[in-house]
């Protein structure tokens, strides 16, 4: 310990296979809470590496529960959370848009950090019980192209260190911890939408997914949604391009804000998300869930021009088949 801590203090970066048994060691119970948040806050403080994110991810995967989903070409849409707009579930609709259009989806989610609804809450919602039975979940993949990983189930790591986490979100601070959720989804899938809340953490995703080697898309809106609002001009980078759009760009109106609220309880947001993908959503509410769809669907057919991609997340969405998908997960999962 005393080791760990002076490396930090002076400034040191962990490698990558430091990082790595950093984790597996706190998993193992060989520091306590209080040790643990010394730890997180002091990385917080000097600044989390890439090399440091990679081998805390290392460790997460290493010490959870893997699923093999290896013969299919699947994505994740997620945001890192935290960003709070309290806006309805913009990236979990999206979700069930490009299932419904034919791709395969496995949404890895929590429940929620600064929103009335997250994934988890808005899917429970429903009715649905998590699994983390493997045959199951290739089943539900196979049967209606989405499946949902609920983190808790999956990540020991987390657990471990999540009274640290809690005295340090106290006090109104985060910890690196924070960006591991999007990087740790049990599948590993080759494809990802990641919505971040600043350019800052734009650059260090971007850096992280190069090592990993996936195809990518990363997103956020100027004006601080972790995922494309349409209220502002918003930037997307790929493995290919960087790029500034606004939304006349892509053929959308610009929203206000106030049009893509989530609701005050979690019972308003499972409304908002039930009308939007049974055909009752506002044009605000519809395009976001078709902008975030595309440019995932972008990800995972780069050829693709963004006004095709955004073509085939409309039909989906106003089709119902994007609904018929959800119907179909909930009656596989009550």
């Amino acid at each position: 310990m005393e080791n760990i801590l002076r490396k930090i203090t002076s400034q040191e970066k962990f490698s990558r296979a430091e990082a790595k048994e950093l984790l597996i060691e706190i998993t193992e119970s060989k520091y306590s809470d209080e040790q643990i948040s010394a730890i997180l806050t002091g990385i917080q403080m000097r600044g989390v590496s890439v090399d440091e994110i990679l081998g805390l991810r290392d460790g997460l995967l290493a010490t959870g529960k893997a699923i093999d989903f290896t013969p299919y070409d699947t994505i994740d849409i997620v945001g890192t959370g935290g960003d709070g707009k309290n806006t309805f579930n913009i990236s979990t609709a999206a979700c069930f848009v490009v299932a419904g259009a034919g791709y395969k989806v496995t949404k890895h989610g929590n429940y929620a950090a600064s929103s009335v609804s997250g994934a988890s809450n808005v899917l429970e919602a429903h009715g649905i019980k998590f699994n983390n039975d493997n045959s199951h979940l290739k089943h539900c993949l196979e049967t209606c192209g989405f499946v949902y990983l609920h983190a808790p189930l999956f990540a020991n790591g987390m657990k471990s260190a999540a009274p640290a986490r809690k005295q340090i979100g106290a006090l109104g601070t985060a910890s690196c911890f924070n960006l591991l959720g999007p990087l740790v989804n049990p599948c590993r899938p080759n494809h990802q939408l990641l919505g971040v809340a600043n350019l800052a953490q734009m650059r260090l995703y971007q850096q992280v997914y190069q090592r990993m080697g996936i195809q990518f898309g990363i997103v956020t809106s100027t004006d601080g949604y972790d995922e494309i609002s349409l209220t502002s001009d918003f930037k997307v980078i790929t493995n290919h391009s960087e790029r500034i759009y606004t939304p006349k760009e892509i053929g959308m109106k610009t929203a206000a804000q106030s049009e893509l609220f989530g609701g005050e309880t979690a019972e308003d947001a499972k409304r908002i998300f039930d009308n939007v993908l049974t055909g009752k959503g506002t044009e605000a509410q519809n395009n976001a869930v078709i902008a975030n769809a595309a440019f995932a669907i972008q990800v995972m057919e780069p050829e693709k021009e963004i006004e095709d991609c955004i073509a085939i997340a409309d039909e989906s969405l106003k089709s119902g088949k994007a609904a018929q998908v959800l119907q179909r997960y909930i009656d596989l999962n009550k």
